[in-house]
């Protein structure tokens, strides 16, 4: 069952909320060429690669190709956080969680300014 979300509405003023969406456009930038840079460096995208590897040659490449994925798809998690926080910005929702409608702790945001929902919501999303 859902909790009743509140209706309070908080605006932080511009001076706070610009560096922190200054720090999120640049995070996303970032993280953006990283992943960029980690699929180009997968040895399957590799156009040389040959097919009639060694075994050790073609382990080396499943390895590398898994190692890429895994990152990959870090990234785009954290990809999706920080769009999710920047769109709150926009709606003039940060600070909000978004499952129960309350303040987020600013300790929490100071940590990890992507955060959507508080510390009790987010532990019972992970449980």
């Amino acid at each position: 069952m859902k909790e009743n979300k509140t209706k309070e509405k908080i605006h932080f003023p511009s001076k706070f909320m610009e560096p922190i969406k200054k720090f999120l456009e640049v995070e996303l930038m970032k993280l953006k060429k990283t992943q960029k840079g980690i699929k180009g460096a997968d040895p399957f995208k590799d156009e040389a690669r040959t097919l009639e590897n060694s075994s050790e040659d073609d382990l080396d490449e499943q390895i590398g190709h898994f190692d890429s994925e895994v990152k990959a798809r870090f990234l785009s998690k954290r990809i999706v956080q920080l769009r999710k926080a920047l769109t709150r910005i926009k709606l003039g929702k940060y600070g909000l969680c978004e499952s129960c409608g309350k303040m987020i702790d600013t300790e929490r945001l100071a940590i990890h300014p992507e955060a959507t929902t508080c510390v009790e919501c987010q532990k019972k999303k992970e449980s």
